[in-house]
């Protein structure tokens, strides 16, 4: 049995942490016995527990943009010793063979992987173009000759990285993320219905429009706002549902919005609502789903997730979703940071319930052809063997 280092910066039930949870529970766990470190407790841990996956926490040395002070770097330092000695007391237990970093977010894995002659694997599910110190340090990061070999979740992604650099390129490789097609949960009627009237305050005949997803600076949702504003004016059967929390921290941003949907005086067409742990029964109470980043996705796992419910996606038109989205097909694509752009896509699936339909299914036989978690799965598998053998 070959034994996996696993390094992931959350604990939470967004995006990357969703990625490894599925991830994981596919995994063949004959051959492979993953070990995977969390920086805290969260719905990730017990999820990955339940799945009987060993999870330790334990510092995982975090970047962001403001730890570039002298208490953060302190505090930098001080984890990067309290990180490496858990590490090594788990390595002592099970002789890993592998360090699998999954995102760029968490520094420990490969420091740990050059420190102990370990091969490494970096799991990349970012495009970081600002602060420039940023992008520069993880790019030369990626290239060093200790990480061996890199995956991204996405063309896009992997092609931001690697330009200007055939060192990277040379041990770069895309793998899009999958979704479980086989053991997709029903819903009845009332189960939809419920949620609708509980959770949206939405009737039968309403149309939901919805954003699912973290309340950031570049998720768009006040992007989608404004497009929601010139169309409600004009409809009176939309309703607008965002579904997420702000990150710990960034509340400015959640305040930000429910002031604008003051000023708007939507308080009736617009609902917030915190981030929900069966987020299935939420993805198929919706009728269309959007994703209207400002900056690009590097993969977009609420998009097949979307999809996977039957539901039309519509997106920016750069990053990952581009390379989900089949344009006129599965969804539509609108100029990204043009609201005027987004309300015309918005308009069109909101009077036409069968183009919405006919997306949906389509959207629906994309993922089960492009977008297993099967297929995910054994072309990781794949790279495994690769590295080990």
């Amino acid at each position: 049995m070959k034994t996996i280092l696993i390094i992931h910066q959350s604990a939470e039930l967004y995006g990357s942490d969703k990625t490894m949870l599925y991830f994981l529970s596919k995994l063949d766990k004959t051959e492979y016995l993953p070990i995977i470190v969390l920086p805290f407790d969260g719905p990730l841990k017990n999820e990955l527990e339940k799945n009987n996956i060993k999870v330790v926490i334990a510092p995982v040395l975090k970047i962001y943009r403001k730890m570039f002070t002298p208490k953060n770097i302190f505090k930098f330092i001080k984890e990067y010793y309290q990180g490496i000695k858990a590490l090594d007391s788990l390595n002592k237990q099970y002789k890993f063979e592998l360090v699998y970093t999954h995102t760029l977010a968490a520094l420990i894995g490969i420091l740990f992987a050059k420190k102990r002659k370990i091969k490494h694997l970096w799991h990349v599910q970012e495009i970081i173009a600002k602060p420039k110190i940023l992008n520069f340090l993880f790019k030369r990061a990626l290239s060093l000759d200790c990480n061996h070999k890199v995956v991204y979740d996405s063309i896009a992604t992997m092609n931001f990285w690697i330009e200007n650099n055939q060192k990277l390129a040379n041990k770069s490789e895309a793998v899009w993320n999958g979704v479980e097609t086989k053991n997709i949960k029903s819903f009845t009627d009332f189960e939809i219905q419920e949620v609708r009237e509980n959770f949206f305050f939405s009737s039968k005949d309403e149309i939901v429009i919805s954003l699912v997803g973290r309340i950031n600076s570049w998720k768009g949702q006040q992007l989608l706002l404004k497009s929601f504003n010139l169309l409600a004016k004009k409809y009176n059967n939309i309703k607008l549902v965002y579904l997420g929390s702000a990150p710990p921290n960034q509340e400015n941003f959640e305040t930000e919005l429910k002031n604008q949907i003051l000023e708007f005086d939507l308080e009736g067409k617009v609902v917030l609502i915190p981030f929900q742990k069966e987020i299935e029964k939420f993805w198929n109470s919706i009728d269309i789903a959007v994703v209207p980043s400002t900056e690009p996705e590097p993969f977009g796992m609420v998009v097949i997730e979307a999809m996977l419910a039957k539901k039309p996606v519509i997106a920016s038109n750069h990053g990952g979703p581009t390379e989900i989205i089949i344009q006129n097909e599965t969804g539509l694509l609108f100029e990204p940071n043009n609201h005027n752009s987004l309300s015309n896509a918005l308009e069109k699936l909101i009077q036409d319930k069968q183009l919405r339909m006919l997306y949906g299914e389509n959207g629906f036989n994309r993922v089960h052809t492009t977008f297993s978690l099967e297929s995910h799965v054994n072309h990781f598998e794949k790279i495994f063997d690769e590295l080990l053998n």
